[in-house]
């Protein structure tokens, strides 16, 4: 199956036989993991907050943090 690297774009294997996926390449592993690290990327909420969320509310969340990352590619490129 081919997807695209979250880091760069560039389709790549994700397999097995691909040990960094699902990036295409050590680099693109290592820039995602640092991006982590300087809280580039936050994942909303209270630690198990979830458990007290209704089926709408985390819809609403997954939606809202899906046109977030939409908006955020089309800046670095």
């Amino acid at each position: 199956m081919k997807v695209k690297c979250p880091t760069c774009g560039k389709e790549t294997e994700y397999s097995p036989a691909n040990r960094w996926r699902p990036f295409c390449s050590e680099r693109c592993k290592l820039i995602d993991l640092g991006a982590w690290a300087d809280d580039a990327y936050v994942i909303e909420g209270e630690p198990g907050s979830i458990d007290r969320m209704t089926p709408e509310d985390v819809e609403s969340a997954a939606r809202y943090t899906a046109e977030r990352e939409v908006r955020r590619g089309s800046r670095r490129r």
